[in-house]
């Protein structure tokens, strides 16, 4: 008897066990025709098929938290690169569309000296930026506005601190404050879905 409850345990576990992380939300069913840091065409989550991607959320004028939300995700492409980590895409996606046009994304980028061989800025039409973001469960509400006599333009948005691990089949598996995050565990957590 000890030996069939030892046995009906061991079945248990095993299959409970069969996935680190539950899926939380699966972009892999949707479309969204965005356009990346180049002016291309792309097709979100196309572009990460096959690949485990990190995708944050953004727009180019904020003074705070994308700044940093953008830095750690190169902290943790650099992290993979130096262990050797292979199959990890990062995507940036502004949800800012009517500033943040490609070439914006691309200044954006070649300021802070990202390497784009893996990652990729995207914006697209308002309203399919708009059905992306709800998907994500990421909120970006416009905040407080001045413009300057010279015309510059100075503006917010109140908006959610977020970076997703999203699986090779376009499932996020797992969200992250985007501005403080713990780079050994995001890197355990990708090294969980590569291998």
């Amino acid at each position: 008897m000890k030996k069939i409850i030892f046995i009906t345990i061991g079945i248990f576990v095993f299959f409970a066990c069969g996935e680190k992380f539950e899926v939380i939300e699966d972009f892999g069913k949707e479309k969204y025709k965005l356009i990346n840091q180049n002016g291309a065409e792309v097709i979100f989550p196309d572009l990460t098929k096959g690949k485990t991607a990190i995708v944050g959320y953004i727009f180019t004028n904020c003074p705070d938290i994308c700044p940093l939300t953008t830095n750690n995700m190169r902290l943790i492409q650099e992290r993979l690169k130096k262990e050797k980590v292979e199959g990890v895409n990062f995507v940036s996606i502004s949800f800012d569309p009517e500033n943040d046009k490609p070439d914006v994304l691309k200044k954006f980028a070649e300021i802070r000296n990202l390497d784009l061989s893996n990652w990729t800025f995207l914006t697209g039409q308002k309203l399919v930026i708009d059905s992306v973001i709800k998907k994500a469960g990421v909120v970006a509400v416009p905040g407080d506005s001045t413009i300057y006599p010279d015309g510059r333009k100075i503006y917010y948005f109140v908006h959610t601190d977020r970076i997703q691990l999203v699986d090779d089949e376009g499932r996020v598996r797992k969200n992250y404050p985007g501005s403080k995050i713990n780079v050994d565990e995001i890197v355990g957590d990708i090294k969980s879905l590569v291998d």
